[in-house]
């Protein structure tokens, strides 16, 4: 064979080798775009956001109930552990305000969460800005105190400070007042229920089930409010949310009910 003949014979030979290398469509993305695909790239694209987050169906919408309003400071507000209800729902409620995970903004956006943050202003610090987002996507935003004391046993100027104190804190960053209030550690007197009704809190709220890395401690059951840690909101929320589903529950809206 001819030098020549050879020649082209084995650049023939490299360029269909680097053909048949090019069609795998990770070399072509190259290897970063191809993890922003993912495992659940197409999830989002077909318009079924639950499949991005492990879901395999999305959560069904709450029954429609009337919005309570509520004139003005209550006498003495009712301390609420759980909701009697027979609708099929339960509530999530993260405390204190550590969470500052973005992707809890994409999850409460993308599957609708009605979640509901009692705030400590010591703890969020600077950090506000991120629920002001979680805001905009539907969450709700309570009152957990300005530094997070044991309410029982102070004075009630001392409680009052607290209360009121966080109330207006909460106020000037999101131009409304919270209905509802969280006492840290779930401790609170007379002296407490006072101080909430005097700043304009119209329900003192205790929680039913706790949940400890993504668990809750015992069955749910409709009317349950679920105190999930808010320090690592994500992963927990997203292996709750399957048990839910699991019981036949959804997720409703606390203050719809309160």
């Amino acid at each position: 064979m001819r030098p020549r003949t050879l020649l082209a014979a084995a650049l023939a030979a490299v360029l269909l080798a680097g053909c048949a290398q090019s069609v795998d469509p990770i070399e072509r993305l190259g290897k970063k775009a191809a993890q922003r695909v993912g495992s659940y790239g197409s999830a989002r694209a077909d318009g079924r956001p639950y499949r991005h987050w492990g879901l395999t169906a999305p959560l069904p919408a709450p029954p429609r109930v009337p919005a309570h309003a509520v004139a003005g400071p209550v006498r003495m507000p009712p301390v609420v552990r759980r909701v009697p209800t027979s609708d099929k729902v339960v509530f999530l409620t993260y405390d204190d305000g550590a969470e500052k995970d973005p992707r809890f903004v994409d999850l409460v956006r993308e599957l609708r969460l009605p979640v509901s943050m009692f705030l400590t202003d010591s703890v969020v610090g600077p950090g506000y800005g991120h629920f002001a987002r979680l805001r905009s996507v539907g969450a709700s935003i309570q009152n957990h105190t300005l530094d997070h004391p044991a309410l029982r046993g102070l004075p009630y100027t001392g409680q009052r400070a607290e209360i009121c104190g966080q109330q207006e804190k909460l106020r000037s960053r999101f131009g409304t007042r919270p209905r509802l209030f969280r006492p840290p550690y779930g401790t609170y007197d007379r002296t407490t229920l006072r101080a909430a009704a005097d700043c304009g809190l119209s329900a003192v709220v205790l929680w039913s089930v706790a949940v400890e890395g993504g668990a809750p401690r015992r069955p749910l059951r409709a009317g349950d409010i679920i105190s999930v840690p808010s320090g690592e909101a994500t992963g927990p929320t997203l292996r709750l949310l399957r048990e839910i589903q699991r019981r036949g529950l959804t997720v409703a809206r606390l203050e719809d009910y309160l």
